[in-house]
């Protein structure tokens, strides 16, 4: 997406030669380079509370499994978001909230924050945003579930935390 009008005055913007970063759209009005604005979304692989399985959510009427997600609001934190869109997509508590890294999704220019939470309990409680959910075990999501996209790079490759087993 190129951005063709300041976002601060709504001037034409031109270009301008970076020092460090190149050709970059430039404010003459306000006299300030312009960097390319983005969205922040999280998505979350919602675990139970022993963590052997995720919960898939489908919803808008796709007939594909998908992780819980959503868009971070102004002035929130990641984390913060983590635990709103919980609480108002399905009804649940996160006991624990950990980071896994980010992707950049371009078809809705979204840099997308992946975390793992935990929820308090199994019995979710979803809003008119979710058609459907259902707990999978990690194997049953791999292998069974129709996943996409993000969704399944994240659970191909989710290792959870691994417990000292050794002996105290």
């Amino acid at each position: 997406m190129e951005m063709n009008y300041c976002m601060r005055c709504g001037a034409k913007l031109g270009a301008r030669e970076h020092p460090t970063d190149g050709l970059i759209p430039y404010c003459e009005r306000c006299g300030d380079y312009r960097f390319p604005v983005f969205s922040a979304a999280v998505g979350i692989v919602v675990l139970n509370p022993d963590e052997t399985c995720v919960i898939l959510i489908r919803q808008y009427g796709k007939d594909r499994d998908m992780l819980v997600a959503g868009y971070v609001d102004k002035g929130e934190t990641a984390e913060h978001a983590v635990r709103r869109e919980l609480k108002e997509e399905l009804g649940l508590e996160a006991k624990s909230v950990r980071y896994l890294g980010s992707h950049y999704y371009e078809p809705s220019e979204t840099l997308m924050l992946s975390f793992a939470a935990t929820v308090t309990e199994l019995d979710a409680h979803p809003n008119f945003e979710v058609d459907s959910w259902r707990w999978y075990t990690l194997e049953e999501a791999r292998t069974t579930a129709n996943l996409a996209g993000l969704a399944k790079k994240l659970l191909e490759t989710w290792k959870a935390p691994e417990t000292d087993a050794s002996p105290a």
